[in-house]
Formats: C-alpha cells, structure tokens, sequence
C-alpha cells in the first residue's frame, strides 16, 4: 500500500465561510480577526485493486488552471483518470470542492471513472441546501454525471475498505479503515483531523456532537496506537500522515 498526502494550502475562514488562502510566511493572522486558521490535506491510496482519493478538498486551480489535487496526483505518479474510489468522509465544501471541476463554465466530475462513496444520510442533508456549509451545485453534477455508491451504517466497500458511520463532526459522518498486504491506513476525516487533537482534550462548537466527537478521538487513538495504523489527518499542519503512540493516557504521534 502506497499512502500520499495531497496538501492543498492553508487558508482562514470567517463567519462568511468562504476559504482565504493564507501565507503563514507573508500574512498576518490579525490582520482577519474572527477567522479559523485550516490547513487542507486530501488523501491518495494506492492498493493491489484501486487507486483511492480520500476526500477531495476545495477544488482551487494553480496558475495554469489544473485542479491542484489532480497537479498533486501526477506529482505521486499518478493520473486523475486512474482514480477508482473516492471515499467520503463527509459533505463540507472544504471536504469535497475537488469532486468537480468548471471548465468552459460547466461543472463536471474530477474523477469520472471512479466510485464515489457518500453516506446516505450526509447526502440528503447536503442536498436539502438548509446549510451554507455545503455546495448543492457539486453534488447535482454527481448525481447527473458520476458513479455513486450510497450506504448507511458500517460495512465493508470493498475487500478490506472498511466504513463506519461515526456521528460526531457531522451526524452522518463516516470514517474508513483499508487494509492491504498487512498494512492498516485509517482516515478519520473531520473526527480526527489534525494529530495535536489527540493531545488535548475538549469538545469542539462547530461539532454536530462534541462530546462524541472528543471520546471518538480517543477511541481511535488507542485502536491506531495497539493496531499500528497509517493516520491520515485532513486538517494537519506538518504531520499529515503518521502512526499514533500511546502510553497510559498520553499519545504520541510519528511521521509516517
């Protein structure tokens, strides 16, 4: 199994929720008072049977106009048009800009050969447009032009692409466990985005359930730490990808 990090910048978000790029090196964090400061990390996974896109990002475009996850995927060796799966943890747009791409005006899919796997329910919530946090327009054009596979509680996608559904960051979140030539890689999406999450422990707001989401974070320390998996942290800031240490109740994380 083959783990990259498709690191798409950081950025500050207001109550406007729109994404700012932000330049730690030139910018200046009191200059946007009231803004979250995020670092966006989509995932790609190569395995014997698929090449798997964890999350899709926000879908911005460098200076020549390609997408920077499919720039970030020929990086790895890869191309967009080899991508078979696209596991989705959750809807936010800052989790699924990157599942489309405009060009000459119209949206269409990034990853047209794959299968995309929402839940059920975090669709349905998506496309009722009752939230700003989700872009209805990305999924309209899945649902006219992609393959989706919808499911609903735990189970498995693939031999050894296991789902479960988790509840906390959004109430239909999922997390995936993949298992391949006795390697585990998890991603944990918005339930365990950054490793300094598992360093501290506080229930979040912006949380669907907090409370949940804080035990959650523990539970998949400890399982990360006895299983030694691959972790994959969505919103990290250095350490996107690593493997998690526990002794009694302190965690460690190290570089994959």
């Amino acid at each position: 199994m083959e783990i990259f990090a498709l690191g798409e910048g950081s950025y500050s978000v207001d109550s406007s929720k729109q994404f700012i790029p932000f330049n730690p090196a030139t910018d200046n964090a009191k200059d946007r008072p009231g803004s979250l400061f995020i670092h966006v990390n989509p995932f790609l996974v190569k395995t014997d049977r698929d090449l798997i896109v964890l999350d899709s990002g926000l879908g911005l475009k460098d200076s020549s106009g390609e997408p920077i996850i499919h720039q970030n995927i020929r990086k790895a060796g890869f191309a967009p048009g080899e991508v078979t799966l696209v596991l989705q943890s959750h809807l936010h747009y800052d989790h699924t800009g990157g599942l489309v791409v405009e060009r000459n005006g119209k949206l269409e899919p990034s990853f047209p050969q794959a299968v995309h796997v929402i839940n059920k329910g975090e669709w349905e919530v998506a496309m009722s447009g009752k939230s700003s946090s989700y872009r209805k327009p990305i999924f309209e054009t899945l649902e006219r032009e992609a393959k989706i596979e919808f499911v609903e509680g735990d189970g498995e996608v693939r031999p050894g692409i296991h789902y479960e559904l988790s509840g906390g960051h959004t109430q239909y979140h999922q997390v995936f466990l993949i298992e391949n030539d006795g390697q585990k890689c998890f991603f944990g999406g918005d339930e365990l985005p950054e490793p300094e999450q598992l360093l501290r422990k506080f229930a979040a707001k912006y949380d669907y359930d907090g409370k949940k989401a804080m035990h959650l974070r523990e539970e998949y320390g400890a399982k990360a730490s006895a299983e030694n998996w691959a972790c994959l942290f969505y919103h990290a800031k250095s350490t996107a990808i690593g493997y998690v240490k526990q002794q009694d109740d302190t965690f460690s994380i190290t570089p994959y």
